[in-house]
């Protein structure tokens, strides 16, 4: 019996294994690039390199874009768990809130800054035991602690009291924007800010769709953004309760430039389907990646070359990717449903 591929980034593979890849529309992958280079040109000879050569490329001329990739990056396979092809691919995007600056009976709900007291302890002292060794603690007595919980941060002694970055009007869309990590606020004043991520609690991420499956309240086949937030919006009495499971917790500040798309973990502005969350254990950021799978509730294939620009809680393993849908209603509907199947090739610099 053969021994069982070890999971991570495998072989390399000739373009003809990147199935679709001739149909991409490779003006849209110079820009994505380009954004990225000021991050990854410092780092390796190799992406100098490929970085200083890219500039002189037309945007608009996309089989010298093609031509580019083929040259200068070598596809290889990304194998999962048990030596699986497969694995799953989500999505997210930006909301769009509703607040203000100032607390009213309206907006009530806090989204909070980086709090002060919050600090970052050695993964030797890691109190929660957290994916990533990302330990995140107080003083308390003198004694590092573990930092606050969701239901703690958000309880009737309100500990973070006095550091609100903004106020919203619902608490579920509050919770939701933590989920996705960045979003949109429009203010009173008809302006809109947006606000990202600035820190997290340190408490690991739980996903609440899985304890509605558990609790057999939403069938796995409909779990969804969209189902999670109705039966919420049905079941206020237990809502608290239920969003208190996932004791992780993200502190915002606000983005310069609204008209960008959010930055993710590479610290550069997230190109819709175009930039990916991944686990960098595996991946390393800003490698380029052919993903193939589809849409929900369609047949046709979504096959397309993205960038590896962010992290996220739940976004662990190798074939593991969440797709930037960006902002709007679509953005909302194809994030909130997705969950499909799909394949990951990476493609490493070869110079």
């Amino acid at each position: 019996m053969g021994c069982a591929a070890k999971p991570g980034i495998s072989t390399a593979v000739n373009w003809s294994k990147l199935d679709g890849w001739q149909q991409d529309d490779h003006s849209q992958l110079l820009s994505p690039l380009l954004l990225q280079c000021p991050k990854l040109k410092n780092k390796q000879a190799a992406w100098k390199t490929i970085c200083q050569r890219a500039e002189s490329l037309a945007s608009d001329d996309s089989g010298q874009i093609k031509a580019f990739f083929q040259r200068h990056f070598q596809p290889h396979k990304i194998v999962g768990n048990n030596s699986s092809k497969t694995g799953m691919i989500t999505g997210y995007y930006e909301p769009l809130l509703n607040g203000s600056y100032v607390k009213t009976s309206r907006f009530n709900y806090p989204l909070y800054k980086k709090p002060d007291s919050l600090i970052k302890v050695s993964a030797s002292t890691n109190l929660l035991k957290v994916k990533d060794n990302r330990a995140r603690g107080r003083i308390h007595l003198g004694q590092t602690v573990a930092f606050y919980s969701r239901a703690q941060i958000d309880g009737p002694k309100q500990p973070l009291a006095g550091n609100e970055l903004l106020w919203v009007d619902s608490s579920d869309d509050a919770f939701f924007l933590h989920i996705q990590g960045s979003g949109l606020v429009q203010m009173t004043d008809g302006s809109v800010v947006g606000v990202g991520y600035a820190e997290q609690n340190g408490h690991p991420y739980r996903a609440i769709g899985r304890d509605l499956i558990e609790m057999q309240q939403i069938s796995k086949e409909n779990i969804s953004l969209q189902s999670i937030k109705a039966w919420l919006t049905a079941n206020p009495d237990q809502a608290t309760a239920l969003k208190n499971n996932n004791p992780s917790y993200i502190f915002f500040n606000l983005r310069e430039n609204v008209e960008q798309g959010p930055r993710g973990s590479l610290n550069v502005p997230l190109t819709p389907e175009r930039s990916v969350a991944v686990d960098r254990k595996i991946i390393p950021l800003g490698s380029p990646l052919w993903l193939s799978t589809k849409l929900p509730n369609s047949s046709a294939l979504y096959q397309r070359l993205v960038f590896a620009q962010d992290t996220g809680g739940a976004i662990t393993g190798p074939i593991r990717a969440d797709v930037f849908f960006g902002r709007g209603e679509r953005a909302e509907k194809l994030a909130g449903e997705m969950k499909q199947q799909g394949s990951i090739f990476i493609l490493l610099p070869k110079i």
